[in-house]
C-alpha cells in the first residue's frame, strides 16, 4: 500500500475510532507531511522575493542620488552668463567650510613611576637621561640640556637687548574690565564667598586680590588693610555683607598705594626678556628650539609657532609665587594665541600653554627653587591651600612645605604637561597639580629660560590658526597642519 493510500485509509476511519483494518506496526521512517513540505517551501520563497526586492529599493536610491548630484551639476556649468535673464530660483546658502580632519595627534611622554629614568637622544652622539619626577603633574627633569657655553650666550643675549620689570601693580585694561562687568556688591560678595556661609573668610578675599591685582598679601597684611579701612569692625577677620559694603572696588589699591607696595608684595619679583628663536636668530638659540622638538616629540610647526623663549633674572629677594602657567578654557574664554583664528568676541584671554620646558641656566648660591606645593598629591583643593594662616602658594615663606622642589642646576631643564590628554590624542582639561612657583632667592642671583609650546584644547581653532598664520589659500589643504616655520606671530605671548 502507498503512502497516500494509507494517509486515504486514515482519513476515512469511522468517527467512532474504530478502524476499518488492523493498525499497521511502526515504521522507522519519519512521517513527513505535505502540508509541512509546502510551508518550508512557501516561506524559502517569500523570503528570496524579500531579499531581491530590498536590494532592488537600495539600488535605485543609489541611482537617483547620483543622478540628481550630476543633474545639479550640469545645471550650474550650464547656467546663463550675468549679462542673461536667467529664471529667479531660491539661493542656497552658501556650505558651511568642513571641519579640519583630525589626523594629527599630540605624543605624550610616559612617566612609567616615580624615579624612573629613559634615555633621550636629543644631540648628535649624545644621550641624555631623562627622569620622573612626579605623575601629577606628569613632570621631568634632564640634566646637562644645555651646556655651560649655550647657557652663557642665552644670560648675555638678554642683556643685550635689556630686561625688563616681570610684574606691574595693576594690569591694563583691568578697571575697564571691572567696570564692564557692572556687578553690585552684593554680586561680588556672593561671587568670593566660596563656601557660601554668608561671611568672608581671609583665603577667600585673599585669592581674588591676587587674580584682580597681581598683589601678593598675607594674613597679616589683609588684618592691616581691614583695620587701616575700618571694615572688619569686630575684629574677627571675618567680613559680613554689611562690612562688605564698606569697602569700594578700589579700596586695597588705594590703601597699598598710600601705605606704598614693597616688591616682595608682588606677585612676581623679577626681570625678564623674549628671544626671537626663528629663522635668523642666532645659531644657539635655534638649536635649543629643534632640541626641545625632539624632547617633546610634538610637530615642530606646534613649536615653531608658539612663544619666543622667555629669559628670567632673579635678583636676591626675588621670587614668583605659586600660579599656572595655562589657565583652563571656558566657552567665555579664548587662548591668546588663537584668538584672532576663533571668530568671536570673548572678555576673557588665557595663555594655553600644553607644555612649559623650564631651563636654568645657573646654579644658585641659596633659595631659588623650583616649588611644587601639591605635587602627586591625593586630592587638589584650592581653598585648602591656605590654612591655619599656612599659605602653600607663598614662595617667600613656605616653599619647605611643598610636596616637590627642583634646585637650580646650570645646564638642567625640567619640563612638564600643563593639561591633561583628552584620550583622543589632543589637549584635555588642566591639570591642577601643575601649580608651581620660584622660591625666594636668598643668595646670589637666578638665571632661568622658559619655552612655552601653545596648543589651542579646541581642535578646530587650533588647525585655523595654523593655516591662517601659514597663508595657506582658503580652498587647499584645508586639513593640512604643515606650516611655514619661519613665520612668527609676536603677539601671542603674555607675561603671567
Amino acid at each position: 500500500m502507498t503512502d497516500n493510500q494509507e494517509n486515504t485509509d486514515a482519513e476515512d476511519a469511522s468517527p467512532s475510532g474504530s478502524p476499518t483494518s488492523p493498525p499497521r506496526p511502526p515504521s522507522d521512517r519519519l512521517p513527513c507531511h505535505k502540508s509541512s513540505v509546502c510551508s518550508r517551501s512557501y516561506f524559502v520563497l517569500v523570503m528570496v522575493f524579500f531579499h531581491v526586492y530590498i536590494i532592488n529599493v537600495i539600488a535605485l536610491l543609489f541611482y537617483v542620488h547620483y543622478s540628481s548630484g550630476q543633474e545639479d551639476a550640469s545645471r550650474s556649468s550650464d547656467a546663463p552668463s550675468g549679462g542673461q535673464h536667467q529664471r529667479s530660483e531660491p539661493r542656497r546658502p552658501p556650505p558651511s567650510k568642513p571641519d579640519f580632519i583630525r589626523d594629527v595627534s599630540l605624543t605624550r611622554v610616559e612617566g612609567i613611576r616615580v624615579g624612573h629614568v629613559q634615555q633621550v637622544a636629543l644631540v648628535p652622539g649624545k644621550v641624555h637621561e631623562m627622569k620622573t619626577l612626579s605623575l601629577k603633574p606628569l613632570l621631568f627633569e634632564i640634566p646637562g640640556f644645555l651646556s655651560e657655553d649655550e647657557c652663557r650666550v642665552v644670560m648675555q643675549l638678554a642683556q643685550l637687548k635689556g630686561l625688563m620689570e616681570s610684574q606691574l601693580m595693576v594690569q591694563e585694561g583691568q578697571e575697564e574690565l571691572a567696570k564692564e562687568l557692572d556687578l553690585s556688591p552684593e554680586e561680588i560678595f556672593n561671587l568670593l564667598d566660596i563656601n557660601q556661609d554668608g561671611q568672608l573668610q581671609l583665603h577667600e578675599v585673599l585669592t581674588h586680590s591676587r587674580v584682580r591685582d597681581g598683589i601678593w598679601l598675607t594674613p597679616e597684611n589683609l588684618r592691616e588693610i581691614y583695620d587701616g579701612l575700618k571694615a572688619d569692625k569686630d575684629g574677627d577677620g571675618l567680613l559680613s555683607l554689611q562690612e562688605f559694603r564698606l569697602l569700594s572696588s578700589d579700596a586695597f589699591q588705594r590703601f597699598l598705594l598710600q601705605r606704598g607696595v614693597k616688591r616682595s608684595q608682588l606677585v612676581r619679583n623679577s626681570q625678564h626678556t623674549w628671544l626671537y628663536q626663528g629663522k635668523g636668530a642666532h645659531q644657539v638659540l635655534q638649536k635649543i628650539k629643534e632640541r626641545v622638538t625632539r624632547l617633546t616629540r610634538l610637530p615642530s610647526a606646534l613649536v615653531d609657532l608658539s612663544e619666543p623663549l622667555q629669559v628670567v633674572r632673579y635678583e636676591k629677594g626675588g621670587h614668583y609665587h605659586a600660579h599656572h602657567d595655562s589657565g583652563p578654557v571656558y566657552p567665555e574664554t579664548a587662548c591668546t594665541h588663537t584668538r584672532l583664528a576663533a571668530n568671536t568676541s570673548t572678555p576673557f584671554e588665557t595663555s594655553c600653554r600644553y607644555i612649559t620646558v623650564l631651563f636654568y641656566l645657573n646654579s644658585v648660591d641659596g633659595g631659588g627653587e623650583t616649588a611644587f606645593p601639591v605635587a602627586d598629591n591625593r586630592t587638589y583643593d584650592e581653598v585648602s591651600l591656605i590654612q591655619n594662616d599656612v599659605d602653600l602658594m607663598d614662595t617667600r615663606r613656605n616653599c619647605d612645605k611643598s610636596n616637590l622642589r627642583v634646585k637650580p642646576t646650570k645646564g638642567m631643564a625640567v619640563f612638564w604637561y600643563n593639561y591633561l590628554s583628552d584620550g583622543r590624542g589632543w589637549v584635555g582639561e588642566q591639570d591642577e597639580y601643575a601649580l608651581h612657583g620660584g622660591c625666594v632667592v636668598t643668595s646670589g642671583t637666578k638665571w632661568v629660560a622658559n619655552k612655552w609650546i601653545n596648543v589651542d584644547p579646541d581642535y578646530q581653532r587650533q588647525a585655523r590658526y595654523q593655516q591662517l598664520v601659514s597663508h595657506l589659500p582658503d580652498d587647499e589643504n584645508d586639513d593640512d597642519l604643515t606650516l611655514n616655520a619661519d613665520i612668527q606671530n609676536p603677539s601671542i605671548h603674555q607675561d603671567l
